[in-house]
């Protein structure tokens, strides 16, 4: 099969590899839609140390069932199928408990790290273990699918939170996930939303998505707006969807006292923390890591219309061409959200 390969750091190889063999638990999915995550980007660098080469990256995607292993039942080749990114075992006391996305031997599509190599969906074929799978509604496209994966991060963040009707929130980073999050919070019942970044286009989009106030971080205080909008007292809900020191020790500052902070930004491994604005505050920090059961209802919401992914996807392109455009995206070109490439 055809498969676009990390084959070292920072150079994508569009090559022929092996067909992937499914074990008797997996299926066998012909890859028709797959997104490039912001951690693809950022790990074809080896800066994450989470895409060693070689490696098929890409976690994000739907297709169709093309063979069905021997202990499979329940499924039929040809349906139509997107996939939990997240590899869980099913059997430690975690995934027992529900908790699937800490997995004590959690694997995730698409990385090769110290610990393991799992290799991903930018490829013509992708085994998948069943207990991932989920089947697709009707009238949700390959493409609308392929963005379950980001949807379903945004709401588990969301859902961390104890949200009261009304509440004030604030979203630090209107990239993918944060764009996602401020429909998230729309939908969990928050009233006035603020968004903030430093990129105009993607502050025009979470307008568009449903955020009141949008805050252009290089030009503003953020902090300061943020305690215009709620009297002085700050936000009891925020987001912080960029990972870097200085957005969290944002969402930080726009935390009023009691607040409640969700961290889903996972770019750099350590940052420093306001310890006496959280103590003094009370505020709580809460950790958020993929998903945890959230792809049923993403997929419905996404039937139904509830959420809007469309003005997210910024381009579809064959696989073939999928080394250029992680290179635009590496560079930062403007405008670009969410790239799909097809197989």
């Amino acid at each position: 099969m055809k498969a676009l390969v990390l084959t070292e750091y920072g150079k994508l190889e569009f090559l022929d590899v092996d067909d992937p063999r499914i074990a008797a638990d997996e299926v066998l999915l012909r890859v028709r839609s797959a997104g490039i995550c912001g951690s693809d980007v950022h790990g074809m660098d080896g800066s994450t140390g989470r895409r060693r080469p070689p490696v098929i990256m890409g976690h994000e995607a739907a297709g169709e069932i093309a063979e069905i292993g021997g202990e499979v039942a329940g499924w039929s080749v040809g349906e139509r199928v997107t996939f939990d990114s997240t590899v869980y075992c099913g059997r430690c006391p975690h995934c027992l408990a529900g908790g699937v996305n800490l997995c004590d031997d959690r694997m995730v599509l698409g990385v090769s790290c110290e610990a393991y190599r799992r290799h991903g969906a930018f490829a013509e074929y992708l085994a998948v273990p069943r207990r991932i799978l989920h089947r697709l509604p009707e009238g949700v496209s390959f493409d609308r699918a392929a963005t379950v994966e980001p949807l379903s991060i945004a709401f588990h963040a969301v859902s961390r939170l104890r949200i009261r009707l009304n509440d004030s929130a604030v979203v630090i980073g209107a990239g993918m996930i944060g764009l996602l999050a401020v429909q998230a919070l729309r939908a969990s019942g928050c009233g006035t939303i603020l968004a903030a970044d430093i990129d105009a286009t993607r502050l025009a989009l979470a307008a568009n998505l449903g955020a009141d106030v949008t805050l252009k971080a290089d030009e503003t205080d953020v902090a300061a707006a943020v305690a215009d909008t709620t009297a002085g007292r700050g936000a009891p809900i925020v987001v912080e969807a960029v990972g870097l020191p200085e957005t969290v020790a944002t969402a930080m500052v726009c935390a009023g006292k009691g607040g409640q902070v969700a961290l889903v930004g996972n770019i750099t491994p350590t940052v420093d923390l306001a310890l006496q604005t959280v103590v003094t505050g009370e505020l709580t920090l809460l950790g958020s890591c993929a998903s945890r059961g959230e792809y049923p209802a993403c997929l419905d919401m996404l039937a139904r219309g509830a959420v809007d992914v469309d003005p997210l996807i910024s381009a579809t392109a064959p696989l073939a061409e999928g080394a250029s455009w992680f290179q635009r995206l590496y560079k930062g070109e403007k405008g670009l959200m969410k790239v799909l490439l097809k197989p």
